[in-house]
């Protein structure tokens, strides 16, 4: 490609940046985060860089048209502005912040959600290829935008102008969505989590488990054979997707439903423990102080001052 050429594919992506930062600006003028009437769609405005917080991330795409976002899996970074988006193939505990917003120029952005069971379909109806490799990755990676996303991404919130077409179209864009995501550069991360019978899928099915069963007692061995591994290799696998272990990945779920509870039900600190399957109140404070920074009844007794009950669900 010459230089001529070039610089109009770049002049071309940022007008399409451009526009897209615009629509984001009007819908979310008067409310942000939105959850738009899109499902799995929803827009961020914030005028300022915000204080770290943690949540679960879902499988999803996230993308900035201007400002830019810090994401922490494990002790890993991840940072992404207006030329790139973040993909989440699998659920990942993480902690999220704005680094990059003001009031001139506000981080203006989108998460939408994807849907495993309908990427496989696409991959079936596609005959894309498979990827045979038994290697896993990492659930979560950075790449760089292209336009031929964008636009599609544009066209998606077009139509929010005429939600009675929303249920016919949306789910056209979003398979376009997943097409472009599947043959571009972390197409293969996507394939390697839908396809059955891969170890990313094995390890994705035994997240989903224990987002599901939290509160019971953990046996690897038995999640391992579930999985159809040895013990050594379901814990190689399931650090190279989460970046932590299936211990480490349970706590984190126990302690940010202890303090939903604590937050939103008002339970003292040794019944959410217990509610979460914890059986020492003592060990319990030891690791969410820890994680959060103070004893549970402090950290509790901040939030209720500083944060909205639910500052913590923005996406990444």
């Amino acid at each position: 490609m010459s230089n001529h050429e070039n610089t109009l594919a770049r002049d071309d992506l940022s007008l399409s940046r451009g526009a897209l930062a615009e629509r984001i600006a009007r819908w979310t003028e008067q409310q942000a985060p939105l959850e738009t009437e899109v499902p799995g769609l929803m827009l961020m405005h914030y005028e300022e860089p915000t204080e770290p917080m943690s949540y679960m991330h879902e499988p999803s795409i996230c993308l900035v048209a201007q400002g830019a976002k810090r994401v922490l899996l494990g002790d890993e970074e991840y940072i992404y502005d207006a030329n790139q988006y973040l993909i989440t193939s699998v659920g990942l505990p993480v902690v999220a912040n704005v680094v990059e917003a003001s009031r001139e120029v506000p981080l203006l952005g989108l998460v939408l959600k994807i849907d495993l069971r309908a990427v496989t379909q696409l991959m079936v109806d596609s005959n894309l290829p498979i990827s045979r490799t038994q290697q896993t990755g990492r659930g979560m990676a950075v790449s760089e935008v292209s336009k031929s996303l964008l636009d599609v991404l544009l066209r998606l919130l077009d139509l929010l102008d005429e939600p009675e077409s929303i249920p016919i179209l949306a789910p056209m864009l979003q398979r376009e969505i997943a097409y472009r995501l599947l043959i571009g550069e972390q197409g293969a991360r996507l394939r390697q989590i839908a396809a059955a019978g891969s170890h990313s899928h094995q390890i994705a099915r035994a997240i989903d488990w224990l987002k599901e069963n939290y509160t019971q007692q953990l046996r690897v061995e038995g999640l391992a054979k579930q999985a159809g591994m040895s013990t050594s290799t379901f814990h190689h696998h399931f650090r190279s997707v989460t970046a932590m272990s299936p211990l480490q990945f349970q706590k984190w779920i126990r302690l940010h439903e202890a303090r939903r509870l604590m937050l939103m039900d008002h339970l003292d600190a040794t019944s959410a423990a217990l509610q979460v399957g914890y059986e020492s109140p003592s060990q319990f404070s030891r690791e969410y102080s820890r994680l959060f920074g103070a004893p549970p009844l402090r950290d509790i007794k901040r939030l209720h001052q500083t944060v909205q009950p639910n500052a913590g669900e923005m996406g990444a």
